[in-house]
């Protein structure tokens, strides 16, 4: 082949790249979102499809697609075209799941690429006002004297509120009986109710309900006292050194996406997070913008797996 054609052919092509990165998106976008409409996560989505849309010139729309520990969307999005055009919004989940899924049928290191992480925030140990405790150490000294006989909820079999809590076992010895629900709302309801006594809610969730008195707050899984409910002590502070349990969500795009698509994606949500606006209205519940880079959030991805797949190990933590 002559050599000055192959070498015009890919200047041709690099040319073209910029050209094709400013092209995209041309069409609707789905934003397949990996819990049921309700919850704390699911407000973060909406309020970031929204900004993303109107950034994009194209519609973001949400799908909520629920169920199997965030692993049903998942699933979709690493089965789609690497076209930019069906994106997975989900949480902390995705990190736990290959350390206590016997088998899935997707790789989320393989099949799915971070684009970027949208906020996080704490969780918070919350009981029905019914139960006779206003501490850590009256809950775990009530649980103790009682084995088994409290229920908790928690967002489903393997997700990090159910984590979160094996994480307090472990750490307190104390015997409570997991009730697994399909998300976040659903097991609000549950403790809301008192079916439950107690669970580990995302602060967003909590929040409100911890306000309005229809909860009761006992301890922030994380270093620092929340602002949304700056009177509520952290586990340290209650008497549980090293219990820290932050909740993430973000965006992945099923591996081999085009870097150029990638970065913009990154860049919007980036820009997104932290509009003034979506910034306020994250941390009156109690989340932190964050608009990391996709080589960050692949870092912090990394990090979070090993730390809960040690915690599900000395758990027994295993599902089907």
């Amino acid at each position: 082949m002559n050599r000055s054609f192959v070498i015009a052919a890919a200047l041709a092509f690099g040319a073209a790249c910029p050209a094709l990165a400013q092209e995209y998106p041309a069409k609707q976008i789905r934003m397949v979102v990996s819990f049921p409409p309700g919850g704390g996560s699911d407000l973060i989505a909406r309020v970031v499809a929204q900004k993303l849309a109107g950034a994009l010139g194209q519609p973001v729309v949400p799908d909520n697609r629920a169920g199997a520990s965030g692993n049903i969307a998942a699933e979709i999005v690493a089965r789609s075209p690497a076209d930019g055009y069906t994106l997975l919004f989900t949480n902390s989940s995705l990190s736990i799941s290959p350390a206590v899924f016997r088998k899935l049928n997707y790789d989320p290191v393989k099949d799915l690429t971070p684009i970027s992480m949208a906020s996080s925030y704490p969780f918070a140990l919350a009981v029905h006002p019914s139960l006779p405790v206003r501490s850590v150490r009256e809950l775990v000294a009530l649980a103790k004297s009682k084995p088994d006989a409290l229920d908790y909820a928690s967002a489903g079999a393997g997700t990090m509120s159910h984590l979160a809590m094996e994480l307090l076992r472990l750490k307190t010895g104390i015997k409570v009986t997991n009730l697994p629900y399909k998300g976040a709302a659903p097991a609000l309801v549950s403790l809301l109710s008192g079916e439950t006594q107690l669970a580990f809610m995302v602060m967003p969730v909590a929040a409100t309900q911890i306000k309005a008195g229809k909860l009761r707050g006992l301890g922030v899984a994380a270093p620092t006292r929340s602002a949304a409910v700056p009177e509520m002590p952290t586990m340290r502070e209650a008497g549980v050194a090293g219990h820290e349990a932050v909740q993430w969500n973000g965006f992945f795009a099923p591996a081999r996406t085009p870097q150029a698509v990638l970065d913009r994606l990154h860049r919007e949500v980036a820009k997104a997070v932290h509009l003034p606006d979506v910034k306020l209205r994250f941390e009156a519940e109690g989340a932190t913008p964050s608009g990391s880079s996709p080589s960050e959030f692949a870092a912090f991805f990394k990090a979070e797996a090993e730390k809960w797949a040690d915690v599900a190990k000395r758990s027994g933590t295993k599902l089907d």
